[in-house]
């Protein structure tokens, strides 16, 4: 058990004063019988309960919904020397009804109301109110209650605030974010009004504006489902519907993007593909990060047809993700500010908080967004949380390993004079390499595993890196940087890195992270970027990062995304999920 918990675990005297006390009157045959405990008190109400650990324990030890919060129970019972938290002079506080209802609720919020449904706390909570109040079995009862409601609460808060998957403890889920630490037993203490809190925990809303307007959405899907989805457009021997074209599909088209609508099937008009239905292509298109032509078919037609069972899962997972993002997104430490990157989406945000206060209760806004390029599938994007700490202008591209021996390796064997073509070089892995020739390397005998020189390639225009380079220091060595290939930008799916990611404005992100460094004006960035002499600049405040993977949002203007599973994460969460 933690070491920390076990100042805990030692009965306080009074509760077990009064525990044995009360057991021995209770259960005593002499004289006085059934009244003898209330007789100490003249026939009046019974002062409240306290409990104690051992009472915690016993109670907590054979249900293991309730026992892997063994923790927490012990802390936050712990630190109120174990009273009780959920009475008030013997009356259950209004938090009890808030509490339960969040629980009855809980198919809202993605999650499975059973589960949080161990012990029956409501017929508890009626026989309690039936008893009289001079009942000295309604002790033991409030005590009961007091530790199944707490115990409930950490089932369900640790599944509604962190997740109900673990993906650090879930080999099938890639995510390395930083862990969202909260403390539910200081959550609780909150939401019985015994401590402040920025955090909405007493309200038990949740903690992202990211997951409460999905959980919105996640309704409207479901009353969709209810009413039937919608359908599933056929085009018999058609490849593709476009503006002009006449056909029963798109009767059906009109259906499938107006669901709800009530449409007059004898009206010829609505099978007539029209301006305003190809608009309404589109937008779905974009909606669903599709190239925005305006027709029906292949993937456009193939992603109307996945059915609304499937997106209401794609919805759940992805607040299953936002439970991972930490409650605070920034250190108090930091600049309230942060770079997002969404991996599925191909797009890259900086959010700020304008009054850069580490205390508040806060939205932060989007101040800047631009296209991304990630990885290949076979060299995936990483999912992580790091900080920024420099910006690298003309910089060398030290070339990993796996890709020397894997590309390099067999052009090298094939044209000698290769690495040189790519403004490349060989160099010794000192602290102050010294130039290697190429020519004296046995390069049909290298591995990755024994290559004992760096292949980097120069500053310049051909530079994989291209002209600078945004670094926070990590196991994966991924970062952010400008590319030469600026072409790729125009293409609608963009996974074309080896893992790391190209920015589409490098010198406007440059110029935002230095901004409070007045002597990196634009003109000196765009300078130093072409010098061809590699410059290490160290920002004056870190700056958080998140690179995320989600497949669905929605954005501010209530308008929700959905993305392709670029690197199968979604399946395999989904498998852990409703497994």
């Amino acid at each position: 058990m933690n070491p920390y918990l076990k100042k805990y675990l030692a009965v306080p005297l009074l509760a077990a004063l009064n525990v044995a006390g009360m057991n021995s009157c209770n259960n005593s045959s002499s004289e006085g019988g059934e009244g003898a405990v209330s007789d100490l008190f003249g026939g009046k109400e019974l002062p409240q309960a306290t409990t104690d650990s051992v009472f915690v324990y016993n109670y907590i030890k054979d249900k293991p919904a309730f026992k892997q919060h063994q923790d927490f129970m012990f802390l936050f019972y712990g630190d109120r020397d174990y009273n009780l938290a959920w009475f008030r002079e013997n009356e259950l506080v209004p938090e009890t009804d808030k509490f339960l209802e969040a629980v009855e609720g809980s198919d809202k919020e993605g999650l499975q109301p059973d589960k949080y449904r161990v012990v029956d706390i409501e017929k508890m909570i009626a026989q309690y109110r039936q008893m009289e109040p001079k009942d000295s079995s309604r002790l033991e009862l409030q005590k009961e209650i007091d530790v199944a409601l707490t115990a409930s609460y950490f089932n369900y808060a640790s599944d509604f605030y962190r997740g109900r998957i673990d993906p650090r403890q879930d080999d099938n889920v890639k995510w390395d974010v930083k862990k969202n630490k909260i403390k539910l037993h200081k959550a609780l203490q909150t939401i019985l009004k015994e401590r402040e809190s920025t955090y909405p925990y007493y309200e038990f809303e949740a903690l992202h504006a990211g997951y409460t307007r999905l959980r919105d959405k996640l309704q409207e899907y479901r009353a969709l489902q209810d009413a039937g989805g919608w359908p599933k457009i056929e085009l018999g021997d058609k490849k593709k519907l476009q503006q002009g074209d006449s056909a029963d599909a798109v009767l059906t088209l009109r259906r499938r993007l107006n669901p709800g609508q009530n449409y007059n099937a004898s009206d010829p008009k609505l099978r007539v593909f029209d301006e305003k239905l190809a608009k309404q292509v589109k937008q779905f298109q974009m909606l669903h990060g599709m190239k925005e032509d305006g027709v029906v078919g292949g993937n456009t037609l193939a992603t109307m047809n996945v059915p609304v069972e499937e997106r209401i899962n794609q919805i759940m997972i992805n607040m299953e993700r936002w439970r991972w993002i930490p409650k605070r997104m920034v250190p108090k430490s930091l600049e309230q500010k942060y770079i997002w990157v969404n991996i599925p989406e191909y797009k890259m945000y900086i959010y700020e908080d304008p009054d850069d206060d580490p205390d508040a209760e806060r939205e932060y806004k989007k101040v800047m967004d631009m296209r991304v390029i990630v990885g290949k599938t076979m060299h995936s994007t990483p999912i992580f949380s790091d900080k920024l700490e420099y910006v690298v202008m003309a910089p060398f591209w030290n070339v990993p390993n796996t890709i020397m021996a894997a590309e390099i390796k067999p052009k090298m064997l094939s044209n000698p004079s290769w690495l040189a073509s790519q403004n490349m070089e060989v160099v010794t892995k000192e602290k102050d390499p010294k130039p290697v020739s190429p020519y004296s390397i046995d390069w049909a005998s290298v591995t990755e595993e024994n290559f004992q020189y760096r292949v980097r390639q120069k500053p310049g225009p051909k530079n994989s890196l291209g002209m600078i380079k945004f670094l926070f220091p990590n196991e994966y060595a991924v970062y952010l940087h400008d590319t030469p290939a600026d072409a790729l930008f125009s293409q609608t799916n963009r996974d074309f890195s080896h893992g790391c990611v190209r920015v589409e404005y490098p010198v406007e992100l440059a110029k935002y992270l230095l901004k409070d460094m007045p002597e990196w004006n634009e003109s000196r960035i765009r300078s130093t970027m072409t010098s061809g002499e590699e410059e290490w600049v160290t920002l004056p405040s870190k700056v958080q990062v998140y690179i995320v993977y989600f497949t669905s949002w929605v954005d501010e203007q209530g308008q929700i995304h959905f993305r392709e599973d670029l690197y199968g994460h979604d399946k395999k969460l989904a498998q852990e999920y409703f497994g």
